[in-house]
């Protein structure tokens, strides 16, 4: 059959309008989904996560925040997000099911070992500290009893009255085996107290001991001391951005821009940080926006929480 001018110009125009109506559907815009559990410094960790990606990459990032216990680990291994800030010590004992053992280094391998196979994730470089379980108790306090230790704190804790949150009292590396470790045994079972009241209920003096976070922004804004654990029973708990290895694979580029953060935020700078939050009430993506110009210059974008 012959064709025409009019029909061989037909066609070629329609497979050429064809051809670039698939090219602009295959490129779809890059984005990652970034998740934080829900207490302050998780939310400042994910801004600091999603305005660095930001900032150095093409990648947009959808936010979802507060996500209670353990959803940040169950929406990465489901794919429903792509990365979000894991404590080592929670990944190991919690998540992996490890006895609790002191060796960050140890601990830290182990993870990178196994979260490419049980959850196809990989952990990336910790970000500077760890914020480990804290006993603390009032400042006054400390320098009355003469307490440094959790050690020393067993001789007087039977006078004293504990107060912990809900996963503290249950976790294997919580109150049972502290408790065991240390001989401890208060005046009374201790109370259940949300996190974000225990603070508050030492304060007001309901409590006389709490159990909370090493980078907590009140502990010196409140006179709080906080109780070395002589005994090294806590696990270590490294904040290290987790990330799906497929999203890694389809964006090779996140992998330096996230390792550019590794070593960047020590204890006292967290501590400092979450007190901007929580003491001062300011928003977290703003203050996760002036840390990322104080460590790396230029600016970072202004976006909030979708």
């Amino acid at each position: 059959m012959k064709i025409s001018k009019y029909d061989f110009f037909f066609y070629s125009c329609s497979l050429l309008c064809l051809l670039a109506v698939a090219g602009c559907t295959s490129s779809s815009p890059k984005q990652v989904t970034v998740c934080s559990k829900d207490f302050t410094e998780q939310v400042i960790l994910a801004e600091i996560l999603a305005r660095h990606i930001e900032t150095k990459t093409d990648i947009k990032v959808e936010r979802k925040l507060n996500l209670g216990g353990s959803l940040c680990h169950q929406s990465l291994a489901s794919g429903q997000i792509d990365l979000y800030v894991e404590y080592t010590g929670t990944a190991y004992t919690n998540i992996l099911k490890q006895q609790p053992i002191s060796d960050p280094q140890k601990v830290f391998a182990y993870l990178k070992q196994e979260y490419p196979k049980q959850f196809k994730a990989e952990w990336i470089e910790p970000l500077g500290f760890s914020n480990t379980f804290a006993i603390i108790i009032r400042g006054e306090d400390a320098k009355q009893l003469n307490l440094q230790t959790i050690s020393q704190l067993s001789k007087v804790a039977p006078k004293l009255r504990a107060g912990f949150g809900p996963e503290f009292k249950e976790r294997e590396d919580g109150f049972p085996g502290l408790a065991k470790t240390y001989g401890l045994k208060f005046a009374e079972e201790p109370k259940e107290l949300l996190l974000g009241l225990l603070a508050q209920a030492l304060q007001k003096k309901e409590v006389d001991v709490i159990a909370g976070d090493s980078t907590d922004g009140l502990i010196e804004s409140l006179g709080l001391a906080v109780l070395k654990d002589d005994k090294n029973y806590f696990p270590p708990y490294q904040a290290v951005p987790v990330v799906r290895s497929q999203v890694l694979e389809k964006y090779p580029e996140l992998r330096p821009v996230l390792a550019e953060l590794g070593g960047k935020i020590s204890e006292e700078e967290m501590r400092k940080l979450n007190y901007q939050v929580s003491g001062k009430q300011q928003e977290a993506g703003q203050v996760a926006q002036e840390f990322l110009q104080q460590k790396f210059g230029g600016t970072t974008p202004a976006s909030s929480p979708k």
